[in-house]
């Protein structure tokens, strides 16, 4: 009987010792377990019943981690990271990352290269000095453009959260600027397809026998038309006595396509033919991200190259025109004088954030689906390079042809230049014209058209997208509730953008343009980014937090810039805007009706309101007395932003979990073992 209960104390005292050996008691416990092995077959049997359970323990696991490695991809017709244990569960569906680097790479280029590097920044450079209008853009660039599109990137990645999500848990207080960027960019999806509706438009006008724009024949012209390749001999305009002569390519676009009214006030009826357009355009839309980012890191492998090609195509079809080197200087000849003029820094600093699509959360989402050891500091500086060099090369493609259409109709490259609208839907097809073979330089530029502007939108609606569904996870990303939703959205935006394609729908879509996503709204938003990082958050700290993902600390011209220079350059920018605000006209003509300009300010302070209104919230609902309502509200939220996996832990970290026991020393790296109570 007393051996009986030795052999029962003796297998209890091992068992306890397995189960939570320390540090220092671990060489001795091992050796006992042995000795205790090797002399009493009863604890034996034990132990090895025990072992047992526990192989089948781990066989359990590897089947559940082998089950999670077959089912990490969603259910035929699930959103994405939808797996059925998740499910089943009831836990949130697991956030996707992008499948490639070069998914990420081609979905921030075609995100930011868009119209607004052809249309925009050649126009704004030959009239506000050519080649001097460099020097206020490459000082936005360095001092604004790139360090608030790496700080975008790089917040999404570390946080792995949309555009709302991630200022809430990086700086609670100011979460409206996720708020703000929101408000800016559905503001946004809803205008800026109307341009590629217009541009599906010509496109299909342009397969037929003749350029429907080339002639003064067609129904909508008048009898003020005179075809532009007859502009050169003034005899034939002269003799038939028309003083106020229009082009067949205007009429085309202002009686035909638009068929415009008199005013805002008369808003006409929809255009039908548009309304299609449109509707294509957002069908073909939301099939791109309909899937979330397993579809658009493959979509813009077309979307995103494309453009690039026909751009290089028409940049060698332009110099080798007659009369492009004449249009070139024109683009570049510098006057530095035009740089004491404050509103050449001002368009150098619209078009800065413009081109970037910074300050509207698509860059924040985009970087969120990022690994996070990726390497996002190098890429945008890459990704930079591209952007503005696209936009320089642009110019040349651009005024080489209007160079030559400038000789062919014996008149001043400043009387055909223009940009926008006019330069993509008059200039452009007007110099195609005066082309061998029209047509086919004419479906080429439309093509490259369409796929600048259908990257640049479905990426925005990516970000508008992922910035809601991250706000209810575990609503929105299970089953088909993400597709739902997104075709919800497009149906609202498509809706509301019908506006636009009525007869008086011109004004409608510049009062949103000049408005709703100025560069007063986007220097606001800048402005507020730089503060809550570099002053709440601090910047030191969010400089640890990238040493972390790309292995090293980047140039310190990048903390500065945060600190300092782009809220300096941001609020002078965001000042001078306002001082040199100019009523809206529309083609320099028409002036907009006093409620008309209200409802532009209205949309513009819909996003900047956000900003303030959110810090008053934030603070009225935290307790105690006001200062240290702001403390709270206000203190950064440094352990639970980082969205740093666990297989990533550095030495420091804890690998482990503390000795239940209360001991100093960490648990040794060994199976769990359950206390069994032995009896012989």
């Amino acid at each position: 009987m007393m051996k009986e209960v030795y052999h029962r104390d003796v297998c209890n005292f091992s068992c306890h010792m397995i189960s939570y050996p320390s540090d220092s008691s671990y060489a001795s416990t091992v050796f006992v377990t042995v000795d205790i092995l090797q002399h009493h077959p009863g604890c034996r049997l034990i132990f090895v019943r025990q072992k047992e359970r526990l192989m089948a323990q781990k066989e359990k696991l590897q089947c559940l981690k082998d089950f999670h490695k077959d089912t990490l991809k969603p259910s035929p017709g699930k959103s994405p990271g939808t797996r059925p244990e998740d499910e089943a569960e009831g836990k949130h569906p697991q956030r996707e990352k992008w499948a490639s680097k070069l998914d990420f790479v081609l979905s921030v280029a075609g995100g930011f290269v868009g119209l607004g590097n052809v249309w925009r920044f050649p126009y704004l450079c030959y009239k506000n000095g050519g080649g001097a209008f460099l020097i206020p853009y490459f000082i936005f660039l360095f001092g604004g453009g790139l360090p608030v599109f790496f700080l975008e990137v790089a917040l999404g990645q570390f946080t792995s959260e949309g555009g709302i999500t991630c200022w809430e848990k990086l700086c609670p207080i100011f979460t409206g600027i996720g708020y703000a960027s929101i408000v800016i960019v559905s503001l946004l999806n809803i205008y800026y397809i109307v341009i590629l509706a217009w541009g599906v438009y010509y496109l299909f006008q342009c397969f037929q026998p003749e350029l429907p724009w080339a002639k003064c024949k067609q129904t909508w012209n008048t009898d003020r038309c005179i075809e532009d390749t007859y502009r050169k001999n003034k005899s034939l305009w002269l003799a038939a006595n028309i003083t106020n002569f229009t082009s067949p390519v205007t009429e085309f676009w202002e009686r035909n396509v638009l068929s415009i009214t008199s005013g805002i006030d008369d808003i006409g009826s929809i255009k039908w033919d548009l309304a299609l357009c449109l509707l294509l355009v957002w069908v073909i839309c939301f099939f791109c991200i309909w899937k979330g980012v397993k579809s658009t890191g493959k979509v813009v492998y077309i979307t995103a190259t494309f453009p690039f090609i026909m751009l290089i195509v028409l940049l060698f079809r332009g110099v080798t025109l007659p009369g492009a080197s004449e249009g070139i200087k024109f683009y570049l000849n510098p006057n530095l004088t035009r740089l004491q003029d404050p509103e050449v820094w001002i368009d150098a600093g619209t078009q800065i954030f413009f081109s970037y699509a910074i300050c509207l959360g698509a860059m924040t989402s985009l970087g969120s689906y990022n690994k996070y050891k990726y390497n996002c500091y190098r890429d945008c500086l890459l990704l930079g390079a591209l952007n503005s060099g696209t936009s320089f090369v642009s110019g040349f493609a651009i005024f080489s042809v209007l160079g030559f259409m400038a000789q062919e109709q014996g008149v001043d490259i400043a009387d055909v230049a223009e940009s926008g609208p006019g330069l993509a839907f008059i200039a452009y097809p007007k110099a195609v014209t005066m082309m061998p073979f029209p047509t086919v330089w004419a479906i080429l530029f439309f093509i490259m058209l369409l796929l600048l502007g259908l990257d640049s939108q479905f990426v925005e609606v990516e970000g508008q997208i992922t910035s809601l569904v991250d706000l209810y996870p575990s609503f929105l990303r299970k089953g088909y509730r993400r597709e739902i939703f997104i075709a919800i959205v497009c149906c609202i935006s498509y809706l509301l953008g019908l506006a636009m394609v009525t007869k008086g729908g011109m004004y409608v879509f510049q009062l949103f343009d000049y408005y709703a996503a100025s560069g007063v709204c986007l220097l606001w938003v800048a402005f507020f980014e730089c503060v809550a990082v570099a002053w709440v958050y601090g910047a030191d700290n969010f400089y640890d937090a990238v040493e972390d993902m790309i292995g090293y600390r980047p140039n310190s011209w990048m903390k500065w810039s945060w600190t300092v220079i782009t809220p300096s350059l941001c609020m002078g920018c965001f000042i001078f805007s306002l001082v040199k605000y100019k009523p809206l006209k529309y083609n320099k003509i028409y002036e907009y009706p006093d409620w008309a300009i209200g409802v532009g300010w209205t949309l513009a302070l819909a996003s900047m309101i956000c900003i303030p209104m959110v810090v008053v919230i934030k603070i009225i609902r935290s307790d105690g007395p006001l200062i240290e309502r702001i403390k709270a509200v206000a203190a950064p939220v440094r352990g639970g932003a980082s969205s740093r996996p666990a297989d990533h832990r550095g030495p420091s970290d804890l690998t482990y979990p503390l000795d239940p026991n209360g001991n100093k020393g960490l648990l040794m790296k060994a199976p769990t073992h359950t206390i069994v109570e032995t009896m012989m």
